[in-house]
């Protein structure tokens, strides 16, 4: 259960990327703080180009500027993999009002013939990518920069959880870690609506750079605060998996985006397992006398939570076109907001 916090840690994690064990340690030791008791954080000292994240954000400008047709021609609902142009009013977190924003998704661009697409492997295979100058080449480095730095921060959680740094490692060989370009417009008249509704990241953490404020963490006391942007800063938060791995001592802190007026950029990296990776409790996680629960399969979970939101996914669930994993979870299922129900 995440405290009654009111303002989110920083943690420079520039220890946990050099090669001498006791600043790994204690980095480690920040994380895992911030993990069980608020379920975010700022990350500093990463060490990342600023010229990455200027690009993406001048390449993202780019594109949300184009007509909507020309966006349309990379329409997500088209895609067999789930990935490219997500319109506003395309997705709608577990029955929440009609999300104000627009996206453009993306994660490891894979061949036809790599065995996971061949094995028909749901949210595996080739992105989408529009007919712009420069935008696969600046996105794909932003990517791959951002994905490296989750696989560090992955090691740090796993020396928090008192586990080698490679714990997890045999499972980040081709994972579904998506990318995500959000635009939310500017709307005067939209400082107190729902930019992007509450809920938590289905995965095992996000990394987050924006370009304005918006982002609420809800706290253990059903209270939102605020967590702005900062400069060189990413923003991270738990996942539900890492929530199942260590039953619910670190928490998928809910989230939210809210008074959004003024015109924001948004990039979420969803850092994930491989698709087949079964999620389930720690045994050091597991109190004597308590029967763990089954986990989750990584990918199916990811699979049915985003097949729920996007209109485009639940019509073919409604013609019988696509079916939910027997494992599949509400909406929501995880979290402050799960525990405590409607907050203030």
């Amino acid at each position: 259960m995440t405290t009654s916090f009111t303002e989110i840690p920083v943690v420079d994690i520039a220890g946990l990327l050099g090669n001498d064990p006791s600043a790994q340690a204690a980095v480690a030791a920040q994380l895992g703080k911030a993990a069980r008791e608020v379920g975010f954080l700022y990350v500093t000292g990463t060490g990342m180009d600023p010229a990455l994240y200027e690009d993406l954000v001048a390449t993202a400008q780019d594109f949300f500027a184009l007509p909507t047709e020309r966006k349309m021609s990379v329409y997500i609902g088209q895609s067999t993999n789930h990935r490219g142009y997500v319109p506003q009013g395309e997705e709608v977190l577990g029955g929440q009002p009609r999300d104000v924003k627009e996206a453009y998704d993306l994660a490891l661009d894979l061949l036809a013939d790599h065995p996971a697409v061949r094995a028909g492997t749901p949210l595996l295979g080739p992105n989408q990518w529009p007919d712009l100058p420069g935008f696969a080449t600046r996105v794909g480095a932003y990517y791959d920069a951002v994905l490296a730095l989750g696989r560090a921060l992955l090691g740090g959680f796993a020396m928090a959880l008192g586990e080698d740094p490679d714990l997890f490692d045999a499972h980040v060989t081709t994972p579904p870690s998506q990318l995500r370009l959000i635009h939310y417009p500017y709307d005067e008249d939209a400082r107190d609506v729902v930019g992007l509704g509450a809920h938590t990241d289905y995965e095992c953490f996000t990394l987050l750079r924006s370009t304005a404020p918006g982002l609420e963490v809800l706290n253990g006391d059903g209270v939102w605060v605020d967590a702005p942007p900062r400069p060189d800063a990413f923003v991270v938060n738990i996942g539900d998996l890492l929530e199942i791995w260590t039953n619910g001592v670190f928490v998928a802190t809910s989230h939210r985006v809210r008074k959004v007026s003024e015109e924001r950029w948004s990039f979420p990296l969803f850092f994930n397992v491989d698709y087949d990776t079964v999620v389930a409790p720690l045994p050091q996680f597991v109190p004597p006398g308590q029967t763990p629960g089954p986990g989750v399969v990584a990918g199916d979970h990811l699979f049915a939570q985003t097949a729920q939101t996007f209109r485009y996914l639940r019509k073919q669930l409604e013609t019988g076109d696509l079916v939910l994993p027997d494992s599949a979870l509400a909406p929501s299922s995880f979290g402050q907001l799960a525990r405590q129900g409607s907050p203030r």
